[in-house]
């Protein structure tokens, strides 16, 4: 009952200036409001920055070729024919740590159906297991290729939506033939949509096809062929390297003739890719996925300890943690920005109740003349200071998260609503109250109640 009167009391004591209290809590409600708002615009970027990576593949790293060099030139990294469709196979039935892999053949040409054609920005031979490394099931349409269709370099292939629009403008694909470096494909299916990646490529603009079509009918390669991806120049200087691998292993097939090539395509052993791409097990897994691969790379290369990497592993994690630290840091500095707002609104509740204890000198030595002790009046200025700033943090957060709503409808900024936020604004308003209302309340109970009654 003590303190239901106390509470009471100071409520009472607050309606007597209902303008000075609501000037009072300004300085918390701005405070809180910005202490939202950073949080849920800082919260929904890093969402954001996820969902992007996601679209790329979780737990996802690339195996490139090493680099090639011929009379002292350098043709770059991915230049080397070092990596091929065995090594994919070795990864997966030797790495516990890897959920699946699979190589990858890159291409650029036009793709035409119809009177219409297109160049997509990326044309890609791989296997079935594409599709789960890159988090792209299900298909929008249609069903995805087999592995009996990458054995046999079947002419069947799967579009991105991009694609699908520009050439067939509204019509459904699946079935049709389009032509692909005058080699016929068969539609198969439709990916889903995925827009556009952080870099801001399409990524629906795309092609996927078995390696073994793309590598042996689109771009004709043949034994010891090079990196699809390298210039003609670099090709034919890599060409006459005729080394798989750095042991210097000699060729043990003998090259058929063109004519041959024409009529049978044939599937060429010790064929090169251009990259691997390896879906560890899960997030915690990848350091130890990578460090498998690499040990199973190196023993299967033949390198021994002193010799340099044929090959080359970059980790999509690495850039995930570089852009989440990046946002998270942002967020933080706006959520300081925000808590000077919260220490100035303190300061200003802590001035109003030391005028208030000033004011209200002669109140205060009348009830401790009749009975009050000095913890019931330290209690109720006390009271009196935290639910100035409970009802400041109250209305800061709904204008923060009006703010936060506001700026995704105008801006488009992405925006995710955090409990953790709303929560630590409540504390944080309540911890305010009580550690500037302190010192006025303590001054007040500290006063001598015939000093006080004398007071003018």
């Amino acid at each position: 009952m003590k303190s239901y009167r106390t509470t009471v009391t100071a409520l009472k004591a607050l309606r007597r200036n209902p303008m000075r209290a609501l000037l009072t809590t300004l300085g918390i409600v701005i405070g809180v409001a910005a202490v939202i708002a950073m949080m849920e615009i800082g919260t929904g970027s890093s969402s954001a920055v996820q969902k992007s990576l996601s679209t790329m593949g979780t737990n996802v790293f690339l195996i490139f070729p090493g680099t090639a060099a011929s009379g002292g030139v350098s043709f770059g990294v991915g230049s080397g024919t070092t990596l091929t469709p065995e090594d994919c196979d070795a990864i997966l039935r030797e790495c516990p740590a890897v959920r699946n892999a699979t190589p990858v053949v890159r291409a650029r040409t036009q793709v035409v159906y119809g009177n219409r054609n297109w160049v997509p920005s990326q044309m890609l031979g791989v296997t079935p297991a594409f599709l789960d490394v890159r988090s792209w099931e299900p298909l929008e349409e249609g069903v995805p290729f087999s592995d009996r269709d990458v054995q046999n370099a079947n002419k069947v292939c799967l579009l991105g939506k991009t694609l699908v629009r520009e050439l067939f403008e509204g019509q459904s694909p699946l079935g049709k033939e389009i032509r692909v470096k005058n080699v016929t494909f068969r539609v198969v299916g439709v990916l889903k949509a995925k827009g556009a990646n952080m870099m801001g490529s399409d990524q629906d603009d795309i092609l996927i096809a078995p390696w073994t079509t793309i590598k042996y009918r689109v771009t004709g390669s043949s034994m010891s062929s090079t990196n699809q991806s390298s210039s003609s120049g670099a090709s034919s200087s890599v060409n006459t390297l005729s080394n798989l691998y750095p042991s210097g292993q000699p060729s043990l097939y003998p090259e058929i003739s063109s004519v041959q090539a024409a009529n049978s395509p044939m599937h060429i052993r010790f064929s090169n890719v251009d990259q691997i791409i390896v879906a560890a097990q899960n997030g915690s897994s990848i350091d130890a996925a990578i460090k498998q691969v690499t040990q199973l790379l190196r023993e299967r290369h033949k390198l021994g300890p002193q010799d340099p990497e044929d090959f080359n592993i970059r980790n999509m994690t690495e850039l995930a943690n570089m852009l989440s630290s990046t946002t998270k840091l942002m967020t933080n500095l706006l959520l300081c920005v925000a808590m000077i707002s919260l220490l100035v609104g303190g300061v200003g509740i802590m001035n109003i109740m030391l005028v208030s204890v000033t004011e209200r000198t002669r109140e205060i030595g009348l009830r401790m003349a009749v009975g009050a002790r000095a913890s019931d009046i330290l209690r109720q200025f006390l009271v009196e200071s935290v639910v100035l700033c409970l009802v400041g943090g109250s209305v800061g957060i709904l204008l923060g998260h009006g703010g936060s709503r506001l700026v995704e409808m105008f801006l488009r900024w992405p925006v995710e609503t955090s409990p953790a936020a709303i929560i630590a604004a409540v504390v944080v308003s309540a911890s305010v109250g009580m550690i500037f209302g302190f010192y006025p309340a303590w001054k007040a109970s500290r006063l001598d109640p015939i000093e006080a009654l004398r007071y003018e």
